[in-house]
């Protein structure tokens, strides 16, 4: 059967064709959305996870990827046996279910929030780019059991949604390195045809479908890891047609999202408390780059360098250094105990409510007991003012390609939402009508209906 996948950078979701319409599968607790997160106890547990899901559906299937992944597979039995866990226990969980488990237990195990940002990453050896195989099929395993368990029957063709750009450097080689990888994990899980679709546009496909006059629209997709842009006739003339290259005039993308607004949000506010802006006692300031990887949590390797025992011990020598040593001592309580992800999920909550209140009261008392930082909405204007010009940028290049102007801007992603964007786009671009979509399920909905369309 047929589903549209959204393996997003922030949330997961899957769609169906049920009368003509589209259903949201809910994929846990009676939710639709899944939070695009990885926990596992130790590393290892997730090629064992995929190991035996594989030997349960295909024998020669298994015996291939057990040999690839032969040197971790050894090392598995004595990891369970020292974790205690018994046979029916993975050590693993996705979505809520893993932010659960890394806020209880940070310095135990692995874990990951939104993998598809890594996937295109520059550099990447064979071993890394085949962990994030291993990472992408174990979560794909999950949630595709869940919506056959809910549906009743076997998935088996599917379009994912990708970026324009899945990284702002590396260009196609990227872009490919990202798809391949999701490729393969989708297939692995059971996937038999796997296609795929830009998320504008299949943001823009499912707005079509409301269209009783054609128009030219330019779809702007502020995704967790990426911002996109495209630009498409559309309407009751283009609508149905299962080839549409001439109907996208231009497509811009760029890997910046509204995870790097929590990013910045949290470097900008909450990085100050444990010592970013203060001196050495020389005078001197302190450097920067140590809280901007502790923050960066989207960037592989800026999170290796700051959890390495090379910068523990950088971080150690520099407290008998620096003018204030209380604050250093937070930043160093952030390394030892892998508390990045908790840090930036202040500020992605700091985001969420400044759309609606002048001021958030950040929890930072995993840091510190009773540690607070209230943030204004300037702050948040400040601290993400560079981000959402780079956005506008690519709104502006996509018109630029198209040689045309928009009828209709229309917005959908997490952080399409926000005052601050949408007045920024109306000073870049003018008064042109914006509207806004689902902002979480636009996506999902366009790929459900693009698949259905091409595999019918």
């Amino acid at each position: 059967m047929i589903v549209g996948f959204d393996y997003g950078s922030s949330n997961c979701a899957m769609g169906i064709m049920a009368n003509h319409d589209v259903k949201l599968v809910n994929l846990e607790s009676n939710r639709t959305y899944l939070p695009s997160t990885l926990y596992a106890q130790h590393n290892a547990l997730v090629i064992d996870y995929v190991a035996k899901q594989l030997q349960q559906r295909s024998v020669s299937e298994a015996e291939q990827y057990c040999l690839e992944r032969a040197n971790t597979l050894r090392s598995v039995p004595a990891i369970r046996r020292d974790l205690g866990l018994t046979q029916a226990e993975s050590g693993l969980a996705i979505g809520s279910a893993a932010i659960t488990e890394y806020i209880d237990f940070p310095e135990e195990g692995y874990f990951v929030k939104s993998p598809k940002s890594f996937f295109g990453a520059v550099g990447l050896k064979a071993q890394q780019i085949a962990f994030f195989e291993d990472i992408a099929t174990a979560m794909i395993m999950q949630i595709k059991h869940r919506a056959e368990q809910q549906l009743g029957y076997v998935l088996t063709h599917t379009v994912i949604g990708r970026p324009v750009n899945f990284q702002a450097i590396g260009g196609e080689q990227s872009n490919q390195q990202a798809t391949a990888i999701l490729t393969t994990a989708a297939k692995r899980a059971g996937f038999c045809e796997v296609d795929f679709l830009f998320e504008p546009l299949a943001a823009g496909i499912d707005y079509e479908t409301s269209l009783t006059e054609d128009k030219k629209v330019l779809v702007v997709d502020i995704g967790g890891g990426t911002s996109d842009c495209s630009f498409v006739q559309m309407g009751p003339s283009y609508r149905g047609k299962s080839i549409r290259d001439q109907d996208f005039l231009s497509h811009s993308g760029k890997r910046i999202g509204g995870n790097d607004l929590d990013i910045a949000l949290s470097y900008h506010t909450l990085m100050p408390l444990c010592g970013l802006g203060s001196t050495l006692r020389s005078g001197l300031p302190m450097p920067n780059q140590p809280f901007w990887q502790a923050c960066k949590i989207n960037d592989l390797h800026l999170q290796t360098d700051f959890y390495s025992n090379v910068n523990a011990r950088s971080l150690e020598a520099m407290l008998r250094d620096v003018s204030e040593p209380d604050k250093l001592a937070r930043l160093v309580s952030v390394q030892q105990q892998k508390l990045g992800h908790q840090i930036v999920r202040q500020g992605e909550l700091g985001k969420i409510a400044l759309s609606e209140t002048e001021h958030f009261e950040a929890n930072l008392s995993f840091i510190e007991r009773a540690l607070s930082q209230k943030i204004s909405v300037n702050e948040l204007a400040e601290s993400i003012d560079d981000s959402l010009l780079q956005i506008c940028t690519l709104a502006k290049q996509a018109i630029r390609d198209a040689n045309t102007q928009p009828d209709v801007i229309y917005l959908t992603g997490g952080s399409a939402q926000s005052p601050l964007l949408k007045a920024k786009l109306q000073q870049a671009l003018g008064n042109i009508p914006m509207l806004n979509g689902d902002n979480f399920g636009s996506v999902t909905a366009g790929l459900t209906k693009w698949a259905e369309q091409i595999y019918r």
